[in-house]
């Protein structure tokens, strides 16, 4: 629950020690920025979140180019532990104690949802990057909240319409226990049967703690569904797809891994993930800017891995977010966390790993979603090299419409 490390930038050093910090701190001449970046570090999204989210923020505080801009910024860290109290303690505690500017990342839907509570109750900035949960934007939506990168919705959309597309036409589901879980399966079942499929079961599993998913693996294989819809993610989604090779269901069944990233792809190898399809906002290798992003931030990531989707997205909101701070004034922004997000939507946004897009007004953003298969072993040409383009889907059209939301301010 602690804050387990921070960061601060001045005019003068980037990567301080914190007592240098907080000593550059005392003497700067201008205001700072503190922007807390809450995620897993030690559980089963570490690897899709966790350190390689921080070392994403840092590259944006470098590339704004924080020193000489009249301000500081302060990155507070904390591992939620993926527990929602956990979480909302956290949050509370930085606003009160802290007097947190902003909170960035926040993967596992439950605590997502109570983290948009408490920043509403305290009138912070609050974008997330690591929740699929599309109820940020829904009817638990908040004036206070972004939604950055992804959600349950888009990802039904592209990788499960896809995947019925190509004759995936009865599904059975593993299904983690809590809201994204149920979310990501309940909006991939209506896009299946929408499409004429049908589904066939699902198991809900405990998350988190569960490793041996063996007897689920069975009832799946005795469904007869042509597709395993894995609505779970991190460490969840490969230890299953490594199970169901083990188990044989690949000879019978198509695994689709609804959350897949480039760090379950690393983890799997390719000759386990090749032909997987999957949805991305994000690829290191899809354009000039992203890999000279990627090429930047590389060697700051944990084990110089390439950066993720969820990672790299808060890069992209952390420097929108520094950008209309800057503009609006740093003090302004840090008075009112909501004229701040009014402001952020009201602007365009463009940077290096996202490209460039939009926030619409219920808070999400409208990044492209971008449609991989996972290539096989004889087709990657260097390290990381894991992805062939299927499809694109613009932003304004990757997500659920804004009058299907239900997000009560829009409507009020």
């Amino acid at each position: 629950m602690a804050i387990t490390r921070r960061r601060m930038l001045g005019s003068t050093l980037i990567g301080a020690s914190f007592a240098g910090a907080l000593a550059r701190r005392a003497a700067a001449a201008g205001p700072v920025l503190r922007i807390g970046v809450m995620n897993d570090m030690s559980g089963p999204y570490r690897d899709v979140s966790g350190p390689g989210s921080v070392a994403c923020v840092n590259q944006a505080l470098e590339d704004f180019g924080v020193p000489g801009k009249g301000f500081a910024v302060e990155v507070l860290t904390a591992d939620h532990r993926n527990n929602p109290d956990v979480g909302a303690t956290i949050a509370r505690q930085w606003c009160d104690r802290e007097n947190i500017d902003m909170i960035l990342d926040v993967p596992t839907s439950s605590v997502a949802l109570a983290v948009a509570n408490i920043c509403r109750e305290k009138n912070r900035v609050y974008i997330n990057s690591g929740g699929g949960t599309a109820e940020l934007t829904g009817k638990q939506c908040s004036p206070n909240t972004i939604h950055w990168a992804y959600d349950t919705y888009m990802l039904a959309k592209s990788t499960g319409g896809a995947t019925v597309k190509a004759g995936g036409t009865s599904w059975y589901f593993l299904t983690a226990d809590y809201v994204f879980g149920h979310n990501l399966q309940d909006q991939t079942s209506a896009v299946v049967k929408a499409a004429g499929g049908t589904v066939l079961g699902a198991s809900a599993y405990p998350f988190p703690g569960t490793t041996d998913f063996s007897s689920l693996m069975l009832k799946a294989q005795a469904s007869g569904a042509k597709v395993l819809g894995l609505a779970n993610a991190g460490d969840d989604t490969v230890n299953c797809i490594k199970q169901a090779h083990e188990f044989g269901l690949t000879q019978s069944m198509q695994v689709a891994g609804l959350l897949l990233t480039i760090s379950g792809v690393h983890a799997l190898g390719l000759a386990v993930a090749q032909g997987t399809l999957l949805t991305e906002p994000f690829y290191w290798d899809l354009n000039d800017k992203t890999r000279a992003f990627s090429a930047r931030v590389q060697p700051k990531m944990p084990a110089g891995a390439k950066p993720n989707f969820e990672q790299a997205g808060c890069y992209s909101a952390t420097m929108h977010y520094l950008k209309v701070a800057a503009a609006m004034g740093i003090d302004a922004a840090k008075q009112d966390g909501r004229a701040t997000v009014a402001r952020m939507k009201a602007t365009p946004w463009e940077d290096d790993a996202y490209g460039s897009g939009h926030i619409r007004e219920d808070g999400r953003n409208l990044n492209p979603a971008y449609l991989f298969r996972v290539k096989a072993p004889a087709e990657s040409k260097a390290p990381w090299d894991y992805y062939t383009l299927v499809a694109t889907t613009p932003g304004d059209q990757a997500f659920r419409p804004l009058a299907e939301g239900g997000c009560p301010f829009i409507h009020a």
